[in-house]
């Protein structure tokens, strides 16, 4: 254990728990067996990390979050599976992030510079990416995978399995129980798709012209009536020379559930 990290007295530190430079540890909080936490990381009081589980480094654990406990899965029986957080994640009060599942790759996996709101709940095999904004109550079941860039609006969730791609952004209440292409903007109850989420890619440095393009493939898939598989062979040709088009074109290839249409 780290002789820079600072533990409050009353938490509880597992002798197998890794502890790096600079780590804070609130009060109350329990730290427990085979837990890793990377230098900088702050962990507030009554947080509960249960391993194996890696945390990387300067991220921001508030309070009552629960990181790293058994899956919520009924096939669940105990197997040592595994929790993985990337660096300079915020995570909210009353989260709760669950391992992994011997039923998929046995670890849920966190990116880095994610925005994790109070009471959102990340399942049993989830993979999400990076930068991504998770605001309060967004749910995700188990084994779903979250491109970068994903902002989930408040109460909004996805049905296990799902894949939402780079930069789509869900709505308010928007739940989803079929896969989302990248860059759409996903509304209403039922969710639909309503455009792309062309403000985020302004501000995320996206030019006039490539947003054109985005909005072009949208139509080509959404607006014209074709069959899913001559949407993707005109949209290939476009890629060609409108690069920004691939990341939309290898979500719709990936696709599993079937498209949100």
């Amino acid at each position: 254990m780290s002789t820079s990290a600072r533990i409050h007295p009353t938490a509880i530190v597992a002798d197998s728990a890794i502890i790096g430079e600079g780590v804070e540890i609130g009060a109350y909080t329990v730290i427990g067996e085979h837990v890793e936490i990377g230098a900088g990381t702050r962990i507030a009081s009554h947080v509960v990390v249960k391993g194996p589980t890696r945390i990387g480094q300067d991220n921001r654990i508030y309070q009552f979050a629960s990181i790293g406990d058994d899956p919520q899965d009924k096939k669940y029986r105990d197997e040592p599976t595994r929790l993985t957080i990337g660096d300079r994640n915020t995570i909210r009060e009353y989260c709760t992030i669950s391992r992994g599942t011997v039923q998929d790759e046995s670890e849920t996996v966190i990116g880095d510079d994610n925005w994790i709101m109070a009471y959102v709940h990340i399942a049993h095999d989830c993979r999400i990416g990076s930068n991504t904004v998770f605001a309060n109550n967004a749910t995700l079941g188990g084994h779903v995978h979250v491109g970068d860039w994903v902002t989930f609006a408040g109460f909004s969730g996805a049905h296990q399995f799902c894949r939402i791609g780079d930069h789509a952004f869900l709505g308010m209440y928007a739940g989803v129980n079929r896969d989302v292409p990248a860059y759409l903007m996903i509304a209403g109850q039922p969710a639909e798709p309503r455009g792309i989420n062309s403000e985020g890619l302004r501000r995320r440095g996206f030019t006039p012209e490539q947003i054109g393009n985005i909005k072009n493939a949208y139509r080509i898939v959404y607006r014209k009536g074709l069959k899913l598989v001559d949407a993707i062979a005109e949209i290939e040709r476009l890629a060609e020379t409108q690069p920004e088009l691939r990341v939309f074109l290898d979500s719709l290839r990936s696709s599993e559930r079937g498209l949100t249409r």
